[in-house]
C-alpha cells in the first residue's frame, strides 16, 4: 500500500481489523479514561475481553505493519488515519488526501506525546461520516464504523443534542456495545478528550451545510503535509 509521504513505511490496508472482537475496545477505550471517580473504561463498553484488547492492540501498533484506515466521502478526498509505529514515536495520524494533491495532505491530527488537535467539528466529522461515495472505492463504507473511527479526532464545544445519540447508536451498529450501556459509554467518550480542550466554531445556522461542506472537500488542503 502506498501514500504519499510515506513511500518508505509498511503501510497496510487496516480495514479488515474492523472486524476483529477488540479492535473497538483497542481503538477507543482511552477516549473513556476520566478523573472522576466514574471508574475505568471497560472492555465490556465494546463487547469483548483482555484477551481480545491485547490481540486487537498488537495489530494496530505492530512496527512491520502499519494499519491505515481510509474514509472516503466525496469528490475524490479521503480521510486517512495513519497508524505510524515507528519503535520510539508510535501515534495516529489523520489527514485528507486527494490524488490531485500529489504529496500533500490536509492534516487534521495527531494523536502521540506531541498531539494537534483538535481537527473535527460535530458537524463536520457527521458530513464526513455520512457523505455517501462510490461504493467500489476502498476503504470504510459503513457510517456507523466511519463515525467512531473519526471520534478521535474530535474537539467541539458546541456539540449538538443528537451526538450523544449518533454515536451510541455506531456503538451498538459498529462496535457492539450493549445496548443499556451503549448511552452511558457514549457520553464517556464525548466527556472530555484526554489530549485537547474543545474547540468553538460556529456556524450561522442558514450557512452551517454550506461552509461545513467547502470545509470538508476543500479547505483542508490549507494546511499540507
Amino acid at each position: 500500500m502506498l501514500i504519499s509521504g510515506y513511500e518508505d513505511d509498511p503501510l497496510v490496508a487496516g480495514e479488515d481489523l474492523l472486524s476483529r472482537p477488540g479492535f473497538w475496545a483497542a481503538y477507543l477505550m482511552w477516549m473513556g479514561e476520566t478523573d472522576d471517580e466514574d471508574g475505568e473504561p471497560d472492555t465490556g463498553w465494546f463487547g469483548a475481553d483482555e484477551a481480545d484488547l491485547d490481540e486487537a492492540y498488537e495489530k494496530l501498533v505492530d512496527q512491520e505493519r502499519w494499519p491505515v484506515f481510509r474514509i472516503p466521502f466525496g469528490g475524490g478526498h479521503s480521510v486517512v488515519v495513519v497508524n505510524r509505529n515507528f519503535p520510539d514515536d508510535q501515534g495516529t495520524e489523520y489527514f485528507v488526501s486527494h490524488p490531485d494533491w500529489g504529496r500533500r495532505h490536509g492534516h487534521l491530527a495527531t494523536l502521540d506525546g506531541h498531539q494537534a488537535g483538535p481537527g473535527l467539528s460535530w458537524q463536520e466529522l457527521s458530513h464526513i461520516a455520512n457523505t455517501t461515495c462510490d461504493p467500489n472505492s476502498p476503504g470504510v463504507h459503513d457510517p456507523y464504523a466511519r463515525l467512531l473511527l473519526l471520534l478521535p479526532a474530535l474537539g467541539d464545544e458546541d456539540l449538538p443534542g443528537d451526538a450523544e445519540e449518533a454515536v451510541s447508536a455506531a456503538l451498538v451498529r459498529a462496535a457492539g456495545t450493549p445496548v443499556a450501556e451503549a448511552v452511558r459509554v457514549a457520553a464517556r467518550l464525548l466527556l472530555d478528550h484526554p489530549l485537547w480542550e474543545p474547540a468553538v466554531g460556529r456556524y450561522p445556522d442558514r450557512r452551517r451545510s454550506a461552509a461545513v461542506s467547502r470545509r470538508s472537500t476543500a479547505s483542508f488542503s490549507a494546511t499540507v503535509r
